[in-house]
C-alpha cells in the first residue's frame, strides 16, 4: 500500500478558494499502475495527486494502489480501502471490466465513488447511483462523437474493439450516429497484443475506413503491426487510441489520424492552460485525457469539500452534483445520472516540434448528454 499525504505551500488552485470543512479526509484511489495498461493509470494518478497538491488541502489523504488490471485483486483492494482504511471516498479505476467488479458494492456500502474514467452503460441508467458520479463520460460518447463525424467521409467502414464492457460500449457508440454500412465488426481479446489475424480481415473486407477502440498497450501494438501490414485503410478511433500515453510509442504512423475526446491539450481556455503548465512543469511530459479527467475529478472533489463535510453524505453529494469548479474542459454539468453534459471534439494527430500531440479540427457534439440517462431515477 502506498500512503501519500498530500501538502502544498503554495497556495494556486483551480477549484476552490477556502476551505469551509478543515477536518480529515480519506480518499481511497485504486489504478492500474503495472502492466500494459500502466501508463492510464500512472496518468490518472499523476494529475490527481497534482491537483490535491496544489489545492492546498493539508487534511487529505490518498490510499493508492495498484490494481494490476485485475478485477479480482481491485475487490480486494476496495474491501481492504473500505472495512480496513476506512475511506471516505474513493476514485481511480481506468477499466470498466474493474469498475464493474467494484463499483456496485462500493456504492451500496454508502461510499462515493467518483470515476475519472471507466463510464460502463450498465452504471448510467436504471442501475445509477447516488453515490456514483462519473467526472469523465459515460463510455459510448466520444464513439459517439466520431461515429457522426465519419459520415463527412466514409460509407463502409470496419470496426473492431476489445470483449469488454467499455469496447462493447465503444461500437453501440459509434454504431448509434454513423449512418454507413459496417464491413467488419470484430471483438478482440483484452490485452491482445497479435493483430495479424484481423488486419488480414480489414485488407480482404472491402472497408474505406477502419474505427479502433484499443486502449493502451492493445493500441500500440495494433498501430504499429497495421503500419508495417501496408494496408493503407485510413484509421480513425477515440482519444484513448491516439492519446499522449500511446503516441510516443505509435510514432508519426499515427500522424493525420482523426479522433474524438472532451479534451485537448489545446483547449482555450485558462483552467486547461494552466493545467497543461503545471503538468508539463511537475513531469516533463504533456498530459493525457486520461490526466485531465483525474484532474478534474481532483478539483472537483475539492470544490465539494469547501461547501461541506464529507461525513453528511446528502450535503456533500449536492456539492459535487453542483460542479463548483474550473474544469479543463470549460463548461461542465453533471445530468440526472451524474454523467457529464459536455462537448465532444474532434481532434487530429499533429507534430509540435518533435512531439506528437493532437488539435482541435471540430467540435462533433455541444453539451452532450449520454443515451442512458433517461433510464435513471435520480
Amino acid at each position: 500500500m502506498k500512503r501519500i499525504l498530500t501538502a502544498s505551500l503554495f497556495g494556486l488552485s483551480l477549484a476552490t478558494s477556502g476551505l469551509a470543512y478543515a477536518e480529515p479526509v480519506k480518499i481511497g484511489v485504486i489504478t492500474t499502475l503495472s502492466g500494459g495498461g500502466a501508463g492510464l493509470g500512472i496518468d490518472m494518478r499523476d494529475a490527481f495527486q497534482l491537483a490535491i497538491k496544489q489545492s492546498g488541502n493539508k487534511d487529505i489523504e490518498l490510499v493508492v494502489e495498484d490494481d494490476a488490471q485485475k478485477p479480482e485483486l481491485a475487490v480486494q483492494i476496495a474491501e481492504k480501502m473500505i472495512q480496513g482504511d476506512k475511506v471516505d471516498l474513493m476514485t481511480g479505476i481506468i477499466w470498466s471490466n474493474l469498475a464493474m467488479a467494484v463499483v456496485p458494492n462500493t456504492v451500496a456500502q454508502d461510499v462515493i465513488y467518483l470515476s475519472p474514467n471507466a463510464g460502463p452503460s450498465a452504471l448510467a441508467g436504471a442501475n445509477c447511483n447516488a453515490n456514483y458520479f462519473n467526472v469523465a463520460y459515460q463510455n459510448d460518447n466520444f464513439h459517439e462523437g466520431m461515429g457522426e463525424y465519419a459520415n463527412k467521409d466514409y460509407k463502409n467502414t470496419f470496426i473492431l474493439a476489445p470483449n469488454y464492457p467499455a469496447g462493447k460500449d465503444a461500437l453501440t457508440g459509434f454504431k448509434r450516429y454513423y449512418k454507413g454500412a459496417l464491413s467488419g465488426e470484430v471483438y478482440t481479446q483484452v490485452g491482445q497484443t497479435d493483430y495479424a489475424a484481423e488486419i488480414a480481415q480489414i485488407r480482404a473486407s472491402g472497408a474505406d475506413s477502419v474505427y479502433f477502440f484499443l486502449p493502451g498497450g492493445m493500441g500500440i501494438a495494433f498501430m504499429k503491426q497495421y503500419a508495417q501490414s501496408g494496408v493503407g485503410i485510413p484509421v480513425m478511433g477515440p482519444a484513448f487510441s491516439f492519446d499522449q500515453d500511446v503516441l510516443p510509442a505509435v510514432g508519426d504512423a499515427a500522424l493525420g489520424v482523426k479522433n474524438a475526446a472532451s479534451w485537448s491539450p489545446d483547449l482555450d481556455n485558462e483552467a486547461s492552460k494552466a493545467f497543461v503548465q503545471a503538468f508539463k512543469a511537475e513531469y516533463n511530459r504533456l498530459p493525457s485525457v486520461y490526466a485531465a479527467q483525474s484532474w478534474d475529478t481532483a478539483n472537483l472533489i475539492v470544490s465539494a469539500l469547501g461547501k461541506a463535510s464529507v461525513k453528511d453524505k446528502d450535503a456533500f453529494r449536492a456539492a459535487l452534483k453542483a460542479a463548483d469548479f474550473k474544469s479543463v474542459r470549460g463548461d461542465f454539468t453533471f445530468n440526472n445520472n451524474q454523467h457529464p453534459i459536455q462537448n465532444i471534439y474532434v481532434r487530429e494527430v499533429v507534430k509540435d516540434g518533435d512531439v506528437l500531440t493532437n488539435k482541435i479540427i471540430a467540435t462533433a457534439f455541444e453539451k452532450h448528454k449520454d443515451a442512458y440517462a433517461e433510464q435513471c431515477g435520480l
